[in-house]
């Protein structure tokens, strides 16, 4: 018995360890772009080119106004905002309608004096064979846009004014082709604290945001809250058309741009974005239920192996320290110590308390609670119903990208 603690401290110190070395050396190459020097005041996007923001909709009365609102405020004064009504059943379209004419009743003074109009909607009223509601609206919205650049965003995001200009000087002046800008999570409940620092935690175990910008990486990236692509790189890539059927989209449309060797860059920016992820724990649970079995490319063999990784992983340093016995406990202690610094890191980034890592083991049984879920109600329901609309497993695996 003591070997096995051994060998099992040590695979866990290492691979704890070993991640928060590599983020201390990566993290600080990451830019920052609600700094100083990417306020546009003082650094212009080179030949100030239009910008296209796409917003998919469905079903989103209580955030569509609020977070249009936002993106009519911007200030950067050449863009346009594109927002497609998926087949909506409540007063999305309704409240995106009076949105147009109220900005067309009273239009800001410089839109009067071009005559541009800002806002377009788009309604959709049915969903071609083949396509998620979701990519099939970002496509719709993309093939009306007039802009150079094109921004995918939700509906339930909030930009600060000086948000675009900022992220469209960086990515002008890297130059990148695909700029990833990370949105800050509104938390309210303790529960979206302890949820949103494991994900957080994962995220950071299981990506590397420093590696992206490595072409001879495979890292990349992609957010659904802000996903700012130029026009001839998203054509390039095949459009949404080739990620039709993708669950992911966000993170397939940043690694089809990778794969194909354009130049990828993520980015923090503070509170230049926000979202508000889900309402306590059970919301975050069921946001993420759509998604688990899809990361795993809805295999189920994977699904297991990977929700036993994950409980080891996370559990079997608190489980170690106190089971094992003297000097056995050595390893168990670097991974927690390794642990701990992580949420430290995220902390200061966050709004997460770092004592949040006394619940690192509630959590971790939480996530491998919605892993399992997410595959069993896929399995069940032989496929998966997101807003309102069934789509099948088959169809589902064949547009794995």
């Amino acid at each position: 018995m003591v070997y096995f603690y051994w060998i099992a401290g040590t695979i866990l110190a290492l691979a704890w360890f070993s991640r928060i070395v590599d983020a201390a050396l990566g993290m600080p190459s990451v830019a920052d772009v609600s700094r100083p020097e990417w306020d546009c005041n003082a650094v212009t996007p080179a030949g100030n080119p239009r910008v296209s923001i796409i917003v998919p909709a469905r079903n989103e009365e209580e955030t569509i106004e609020q977070a249009l609102g936002t993106l009519l405020s911007l200030d950067y004064d050449d863009y346009e905002v594109i927002a497609v009504n998926d087949r909506s059943i409540d007063r999305t379209g309704e409240i995106m309608e009076k949105i147009v004419r109220d900005w067309d009743s009273d239009p800001p003074q410089e839109t009067r004096k071009s005559g541009a109009t800002r806002l377009t909607v788009v309604h959709h009223q049915e969903l071609p064979p083949g396509w998620l509601g979701k990519t099939h609206a970002m496509w719709t919205g993309a093939n009306q846009a007039t802009g150079d650049w094109l921004l995918f965003t939700d509906a339930d995001v909030l930009f600060r004014p000086d948000s675009l200009r900022r992220a469209l000087a960086y990515a002008e002046a890297e130059p990148a082709d695909h700029v990833v800008l990370f949105p800050h999570m509104i938390m309210k409940r303790p529960g979206e604290y302890m949820m949103i620092a494991f994900f957080f935690s994962m995220f950071l175990f299981g990506h590397r945001p420093w590696k992206v910008a490595d072409p001879s990486t495979d890292d990349h990236m992609g957010v659904g809250a802000f996903n700012l692509v130029r026009r001839r790189v998203y054509d390039a890539v095949g459009t949404y058309a080739a990620l039709r059927m993708e669950v992911l989209d966000d993170m397939k449309l940043g690694k089809v741009v990778k794969k194909a060797g354009f130049v990828q860059r993520n980015v923090f920016g503070g509170d230049l974005i926000s979202i508000h992820w889900g309402r306590g724990v059970m919301g975050i649970v069921n946001n993420l239920t759509k998604n688990f079995f899809a990361v795993l490319s809805f295999q189920s063999w994977r699904t297991v192996v990977s929700a036993f990784g994950l409980a080891f992983l996370n559990i079997g340093p608190f489980l170690g320290i106190w089971l094992a016995h003297g000097w056995a406990r050595l390893p168990y202690a670097v991974a927690l110590v390794s642990l701990f610094l992580i949420y430290f890191g995220m902390s200061l980034r966050s709004s997460v308390p770092v004592y949040y890592f006394l619940l690192h083991p509630i959590s971790s049984l939480l996530f491998t609670y919605t892993l399992l879920r997410s595959m069993c109600l896929t399995l069940w329901n032989d496929g998966i119903e997101w807003r309102g609309t069934k789509y099948p497993l088959e169809e589902l695996r064949k547009g794995i990208v």
